[in-house]
């Protein structure tokens, strides 16, 4: 079994990056390790909440009646992933990740007694099951490589990002795993490559669906399908560029553009799906800075939906027999701003400093809405949040940490505030 750090100085060696900075989700399922054909890791999360709130239905369009609701709680296991790559040599690998959401899903078959020996179909897990990154590589040089397949949209900090070890937070930051998917991971192809202290990557993508966005999510399960398959009547386009010029700084700019309506099964050549485009364009930037024991991270992310007065009227919004059942409008615009700040204070004792245990001693702000217009009108006042946390992070070893925070969600006066305290333990790293 190989150390963790040697895994990632691996990587940082095959792509020549300086051994402080990130390496991005989709590089991450291959080790690189050399002498290694076969790669083997990935990441899992358990977490435990107790929320200081209403979990009613009603708890925002009646607020009043449900200011002194009791408290609720939770055991979560939000990510358990695996990776698997295979490096086939003359510059071909391949790369996975399979993810267990929330400790997957499963549906039985059962006999029911209590209704004549009935057999009835159960739902027994509400998670998910997702092939996240399923991807064959050609690297031609740092310079150009290309993979083809499903892949990681890298638009944003967390989806470039997201490994439990590159936030503080128990859960993923809030902001733009409302706004976007989380992890975003579509069908297409990816052009990428390091010169001197940059690296870039460009996309081609199947594009969103339209009739997935929602006024609470904006366009956060726009590239879920209920088919079989990914619709690709429309496209989408993808970039980013990184920068590591300044040892323990990278600053990173990413955006996507792409039509939304109209790409969904069956085609609908009338009305609102043939007439109206539904473009979507986010930009964001963001950095992290890991140097002299602090770690802090920011984002700030921009969205713009055209044609979102439209989307209500959408022939599979329309069909009461479609999986598209949403009748709420969706906003224009859409924002997501947030920075972290943790400072390790293992660091001061030299016993611990030389065992590589560390504490990160963090604080966290963000403000967010998916629903910063008001189409035709129309207010979702409670999507408008500030989300405040501080807490601790314990790094027993590089790979493992646990996390303790509390954290607290502002909502506008007529609501409620949202406290939470949020316990949890993950892993990340490579086994072979």
């Amino acid at each position: 079994m190989r150390n963790f750090k040697m895994i990632i100085a691996s990587c940082a060696l095959a792509l020549s990056l300086p051994m402080e900075a990130q390496v991005n989700a989709g590089d991450s399922v291959m080790s690189h390790a050399r002498g290694n054909r076969l790669s083997v890791g990935g990441y899992g999360e358990v977490a435990m909440s107790r929320n200081f709130y209403s979990d009613h239905v009603s708890r925002y369009s009646q607020p009043e009646q449900h200011k002194n609701d009791p408290s609720h709680g939770k055991f979560d296991i939000p990510h358990a992933v695996i990776y698997l790559g295979y490096d086939f040599g003359k510059g071909w690998s391949f790369g996975t990740e399979v993810e267990f959401e929330h400790g997957g899903t499963g549906i039985a078959y059962e006999k029911e007694d209590e209704e004549g020996g009935e057999w009835e179909q159960e739902t027994e897990k509400g998670g998910e099951v997702e092939l996240e990154q399923f991807w064959v590589q050609k690297s031609f040089s740092r310079v150009a490589n290309i993979r083809v397949g499903h892949i990681v949209v890298p638009v944003g900090l967390n989806n470039a990002h997201h490994e439990p070890l590159n936030f503080f937070t128990v859960y993923r930051p809030e902001g733009e795993n409302t706004i976007m998917p989380s992890t975003w991971h579509q069908t297409g192809v990816s052009f990428f490559g390091r010169t001197g202290d940059f690296r870039y990557e460009a996309q081609v993508l199947a594009g969103l669906n339209a009739d997935n966005f929602t006024n609470t999510g904006w366009i956060r399960k726009g590239h879920k399908s209920p088919m079989e398959y990914d619709v690709a009547n429309k496209y989408g386009v993808s970039a980013r560029i990184d920068n590591y010029t300044i040892p323990g700084l990278r600053i990173g700019l990413s955006g996507y553009y792409g039509h939304s309506i109209g790409n969904s099964y069956p085609r609908n050549a009338n009305g609102v799906d043939a007439e109206y485009k539904g473009q979507v364009v986010i930009g964001a930037i963001d950095f992290t800075y890991n140097d002299h024991n602090w770690i802090v991270r920011g984002q700030a992310d921009y969205g713009y939906l055209g044609d979102a007065e439209q989307l209500k009227y959408v022939y599979n919004r329309l069909n009461s027999k479609s999986p598209f059942k949403h009748s709420a409008f969706v906003s224009k615009n859409a924002y997501a701003i947030g920075i972290e700040a943790g400072y390790d204070v293992f660091s001061q004792i030299e016993r611990l400093r030389a065992d590589h245990q560390k504490m990160y001693v963090f604080g966290r702000y963000e403000a967010y809405n998916p629903y910063a217009s008001n189409t035709k009108g129309t207010a979702y006042d409670y999507t408008a949040v500030k989300r405040m946390a501080v807490g601790v992070n314990y790094q027993p070893i590089p790979q493992v940490v646990v996390k303790a925070e509390y954290s607290n969600r502002f909502l506008k006066s007529i609501y409620n505030n949202e406290p939470s305290i949020n316990i949890g333990i993950a892993y990340e790293g490579f086994f072979r």
